[in-house]
């Protein structure tokens, strides 16, 4: 047989490569998929997930029907199963995302490589794929459970740390900047003063709400639809079967799941993976904001704004010497629009079920959890070499504070709006100062307007 040997399936007979775990169904999903190979791999967070689904199922299984579920079986399959879930057993796990839309071969895909384990493990045929692994489950509620499972674990255990480590930043940035007074912009025009801290608040606070409203979807993607097996209805499952499994799971993780109430929505219906990846969505909007506004602030370093100053980590130029670019913000934006379009493809996939099953699966868990992922590393990437590094151009600030044209909203309590009005486009038309407007047309003398006119007041800093 040379470097194959021979499984088989309920279509026949296939060669399978002799130094992997999968078997028959895995290798005719590789043979007939020739779609991203080796690129859009399946998550490894859909795999590891697996493990943990697997595993649990085992230990339902031994509770609720130990004649079949033996301590034998159970004992080798479950460590089986924790070498999936530790990464160890990955190259067994070769199938695209592009296959069939249910995830039928990504299950029995872990079906196969955890019973081809676990028999090595038990150093005999002991563990069949279907009749074992899969025991009292179907494609049908295993891969919509496992999207569950990994959207979860990655929302809590790698967005959030991230999001409340670039909060920490700004936090400590607000209070380095808290008198720090500059010239606030909307429009893209001069407005009136702002503390720099108040400013960096504004960031602040739009991550604290965004990990507010993702955590709003949290308890429902907790929710699992295992035990439905096909259609819905729980043929071939025991009774008890998933509240037991959703019960292992929880300890297994460390995550509160619990099983879907009606099986019937969670095997056909997506919305909750729609209702949390809009809340990550509206993340990469934010993200995408903040970004542009350091890159704004800190442009120039001459010819622009240049009122911050942000780390300088690598060459921005192969033509221009010592040019220097914002390049963190860059990505952060790039991640934040591949995340928007990710959201396209997770409704549109969504929309798609059809009677008792949505059979756009894998696209969905694929964009879902790369937009995870992707704005987990770039939050953690932009805080450490960006965010971090953030110092405020105090003279630069000041300078143009005082040279906005703005400022003169103070004096409307004083002149009127209209007044305060002449005087700004007498001060810009003539390029001088608002004081020289205001006082040369007579408005106020020089005295009062000394008096009244205190810029960093107008943020609510105290002189």
């Amino acid at each position: 047989m040379g470097d194959f040997r021979i499984e088989h399936d309920s279509m026949g007979e296939v060669k399978v490569p002799a130094d992997k775990y999968w078997g028959a169904q895995t290798e005719r999903s590789h043979e007939n998929f020739r779609i991203g190979v080796g690129i859009e791999t399946m998550p490894r967070e859909i795999t590891k997930a697996f493990g943990h689904l697997k595993k649990a199922a085992a230990r339902a299984n031994c509770a609720l029907k130990p004649e079949k579920m033996t301590a034998e079986k159970l004992s080798c399959i479950e460590k089986a199963c924790d070498e999936v879930i530790e990464g160890k057993l990955d190259k067994h796990f070769p199938l695209v995302v592009w296959q069939t839309g249910s995830g039928t071969q990504s299950n029995m895909n872990a079906n196969e490589v955890i019973a081809n384990r676990a028999n090595e493990i038990a150093g005999k045929k002991l563990c069949h794929p279907n009749d074992d692994v899969n025991m009292s489950q179907s494609s049908n509620d295993t891969f919509p459970t496992a999207m569950h499972i990994a959207a979860v674990v990655e929302i809590e255990d790698k967005l959030f740390p991230a999001i409340d480590l670039l909060v920490s930043t700004f936090k400590k940035l607000e209070a380095v900047n808290e008198n720090v007074v500059k010239s606030g912009r909307t429009h893209l025009q001069d407005a009136v003063p702002i503390s720099f801290a108040q400013e960096i608040s504004g960031w602040r606070t739009s991550l604290e709400k965004d990990k507010t409203l993702i955590s709003l979807a949290l308890p429902e993607l907790k929710e699992l639809a295992l035990g439905g097996t096909a259609v819905g209805t729980g043929l071939n499952a025991p009774r008890g079967f998933d509240v037991k499994v959703a019960e292992e799971l929880s300890s297994l993780t460390g995550k509160r799941f619990i099983t879907a109430p009606n099986k019937f929505h969670a095997l056909t219906s997506k919305d909750e993976i729609v209702f949390a990846h809009g809340g990550v969505k509206a993340l990469a909007a934010d993200l995408l904001k903040i970004a542009n506004d350091v890159r704004w602030l800190a442009s120039g370093p001459r010819c622009g704004l240049g009122e911050i100053h942000i780390p300088e980590n690598e060459p921005g130029s192969s033509i221009m010497p010592g040019k220097v670019n914002p390049t963190q913000c860059e990505a952060v934006t790039m991640v934040a629009v591949q995340v928007m379009g990710n959201d396209v493809a997770v409704g549109i996939g969504a929309s798609q079920g059809n009677f008792e099953l949505n059979v756009f699966m894998p696209v969905i868990a694929y964009n879902f959890l790369q937009s995870v992922r992707l704005l987990s590393e770039a939050i953690v990437s932009f805080n450490d070499n960006c965010a971090s590094g953030i110092t405020a151009n105090k003279e630069k600030m000041h300078f143009n504070l005082y040279n906005s044209l703005m400022l003169v909203t103070a004096l409307n309590p004083y002149i009127g709006y209209e007044n305060a009005a002449k005087t700004s486009h007498k001060a810009y038309e003539e390029n001088i100062s608002l004081k020289d407007a205001c006082v040369s047309l007579g408005f106020l003398t020089a005295e009062k307007f000394d008096e009244v006119f205190h810029p960093e007041e107008m943020a609510g800093v105290k002189r």
